[in-house]
């Protein structure tokens, strides 16, 4: 067994915590530079979205990036994306079954792109961690074969006041 250097742990824990902290800026100036209008409700401590949460939605549901050509695409511009992300939080939260995450489904009125089965929507579904991080989001709806925990959807709210 090697002996603990808590001289070079000590240096590794500073370089990890100031890249965190490099990482953290750099994402903070990322969003300040898209133009969605009051984007700092992207960033509330109940609902928020990462670099890494909006990697994965443009690598997955963006049709620019042609990777995983079955999965449901938006055909509007990030910003647009963003904003309906952002909107999508006044709509009730749903449990999604099996994983511990939640979904919540937004009509947009607009099309926004195409679900997985390729039909033209206004839907966004945002699925999101019970800690309120993004996870992901996509046009169309969360269906019954996406595991909702009951064939009848009680928001959050309502199923937590019934306990």
């Amino acid at each position: 067994m090697t002996a603990f250097n808590e001289p070079e742990w000590l240096k590794l824990l500073f370089l990890l915590s100031d890249t965190r902290t490099w990482i953290n800026e750099m994402e903070k100036d990322l969003f300040d530079k898209t133009p969605v209008v009051e984007k700092r409700k992207l960033f509330r401590k109940t609902y928020y979205i990462t670099a890494a949460s909006l990697a994965h939605i443009v690598e997955r549901h963006y049709y620019k990036i042609p990777r995983h050509p079955g999965a449901a695409k938006f055909t509007v511009s990030v910003s647009v994306i963003l904003h309906w992300i952002r909107e999508a939080y006044h709509q009730p939260m749903f449990p999604a079954n099996g994983t511990g995450n939640h979904f919540r489904m937004l009509d947009t009125a607009i099309s926004i792109g195409h679900d997985r089965d390729g039909t033209a929507t206004t839907y966004i579904t945002v699925i999101t961690h019970p800690c309120g991080s993004i996870k992901t989001a996509f046009p169309g709806l969360f269906k019954s074969n996406d595991a909702v925990s009951s064939s009848v959807l009680i928001p959050i709210e309502q199923s937590n006041q019934k306990n």
